[in-house]
């Protein structure tokens, strides 16, 4: 009967990954399926009676316990060695191991001693027993044989991720391919306790680990990039924010808030901002007052502040100091005082996520970028151009380039100079705008087409923009207001 379980969970097929492959962004990884095979073969039982565990993981105990594997009873004593006081803090563990060592077949940590994390810093010695058993177990095989099971699974979340990833990044207006120096994964562990997620942040790595449940976790996936996406910015602009670290005082009234967010202001305050973001993305305004009741203090002011950032042109990477320097200190300790926090945790807590590294500083083109926009911001016009001219010499990247036409068609545009600024706006399409972008050149073209008497032409642009997928809501309610001016 195992046998024939065994012979429709782990089908033979093409090995469609490698055993060290270069992962997309929705994967699963070798190193996290080995380390996984050998706990459970091990002693690691958390909610095996449980119906939502995925078939592969019976199936793969069910196998390896017929396997002769002479390094199992070492890796058992390993296993009992390290034991935690309840199971997600086990699997933790072993997910931090498996995200810090290297791939199959030896599993080696080349990092220095000061950068292993805490957790992983006493289970070196499990690099050893991983490559044994990799090789006793023949593991190799079994990775391949379970490609059409984790594929499967994988599908489930392929289009509900790229939509809530689209989602974010158009709210944001940052890039497709994220945040710029870094780098989100997410992994699925179909061996794991069904209904776990984990969360990493190792250098410029960020993983999201996801294990078996009823429903696909897209909620979770979603904040965990919205934390990808914003940690960074809270860690640049630390010196404003340390200005409004006082009202972090008012969070320590929150007794169900938890006591990482009360000692850490600069988490306080994204956590808030998620919350904001969500509770907008999600149509969810009574989201905002639940958050500040759990104790995310700056969840209602980002609420309010979301609305005008939509407004105006920046990404939420330019504009961010401007909105978190911007945080009256007295509007909101009034505001604040008269909370009533809650009593006890919220019924889904916030997903954890290690403390964050220090963002990758702004270099070359894109910190000539951020220059321009600011100098643009303070309507030192010339200046601008002359750094917007600057970003076509320092990179060969299309959206790169189509940024600084951007950037100078506004100038154009603000100089009065319609004929430059509409030349300058179709160069910009030209070059792989990111969608954000494209939204608003779109709206700009439709905006001079009007001035010019062209209406036909003008409703071209304005359809277009309507219909980007990727464009800023308030780049879609400027074309259907462009729209609604052509009709009169």
């Amino acid at each position: 009967m195992y046998r024939l379980a065994f012979a429709a969970i782990l089908a033979i097929a093409l090995p469609v990954r490698a055993a060290t492959p270069d992962m997309g962004q929705l994967d699963a990884s070798p190193t996290l399926f080995t380390v996984m095979a050998a706990i459970n073969a091990a002693g690691y039982d958390a909610d095996l009676a449980s119906s939502n565990n995925h078939p592969l993981r019976n199936a793969m105990r069910a196998e390896l316990a017929k396997r002769s594997i002479p390094s199992l009873p070492a890796i058992k004593e390993f296993f009992a060695k390290h034991r935690r006081r309840n199971d997600t803090l086990e699997l933790s563990q072993y997910v931090s191991f498996a995200l810090t060592a290297g791939g199959p077949p030896d599993f080696a940590i080349t990092m220095r001693d000061v950068e292993v994390p805490p957790d992983v810093s006493g289970m070196t010695e499990l690099s050893i027993l991983l490559a044994t058993f990799y090789r006793e177990a023949n593991i190799e095989d079994l990775w391949k044989r379970s490609q059409r099971g984790i594929d499967q699974f994988i599908e489930r979340y392929h289009g509900p991720v790229s939509d809530a990833v689209l989602q974010v990044n158009a709210l944001l207006r940052q890039q497709t391919s994220g945040v710029r120096g870094s780098h989100f994964q997410i992994l699925v562990e179909l061996q794991a306790a069904p209904n776990q997620i984990q969360t990493r942040s190792y250098g410029s790595e960020y993983t999201v680990v996801i294990s078996p449940s009823p429903e696909p976790r897209i909620f979770d996936v979603r904040h965990a990039y919205l934390h990808y996406s914003l940690e960074p910015l809270a860690t640049r602009y630390q010196d404003i924010l340390a200005r409004k670290k006082g009202l972090a005082d008012h969070a320590l009234r929150a007794q169900g808030l938890d006591d990482s967010f009360k000692e850490d202001f600069l988490l306080l305050t994204t956590e808030s901002l998620i919350k904001a973001v969500e509770a907008r993305l999600d149509h969810k305004p009574e989201g905002v007052q639940q958050a500040v009741q759990e104790g995310y203090i700056l969840a209602p002011y980002f609420a309010e502040q979301l609305p005008v950032y939509e407004k105006q042109e920046q990404a939420m990477m330019l504009y961010y100091p401007q909105m978190v320097g911007a945080i009256d200190l007295v509007k909101e300790d009034a505001r604040l005082s008269k909370v009533e926090f809650s009593k006890g945790p919220a019924a889904r807590p916030a997903v954890k996520t290690a403390p964050p590294p220090p963002p990758p500083a702004l270099t070359g083109a894109a910190k000539t970028l951020d220059d321009a926009e600011q100098l643009y911001k303070a309507d030192e016009l010339d200046k601008a151009k002359k750094r917007f001219m600057d970003v076509l010499q320092q990179t060969d990247q299309n959206p790169m380039h189509a940024a600084a036409y951007y950037g100078m068609a506004r100038i154009a545009a603000k100089q009065k100079d319609p004929e430059t600024a509409q030349r300058l706006f179709e160069k910009t399409l030209e070059l792989e705008p990111e969608p954000w972008v494209k939204g608003w050149t779109l709206v700009f073209l439709g905006r001079l087409s009007m001035a010019a008497g062209d209406g036909p032409r003008a409703a071209k642009y304005f359809q277009s923009a309507m219909q980007l997928g990727g464009a800023s809501e308030e780049a879609r309610k400027a074309a259907q207001l462009g729209m609604q001016q052509i009709s009169k």
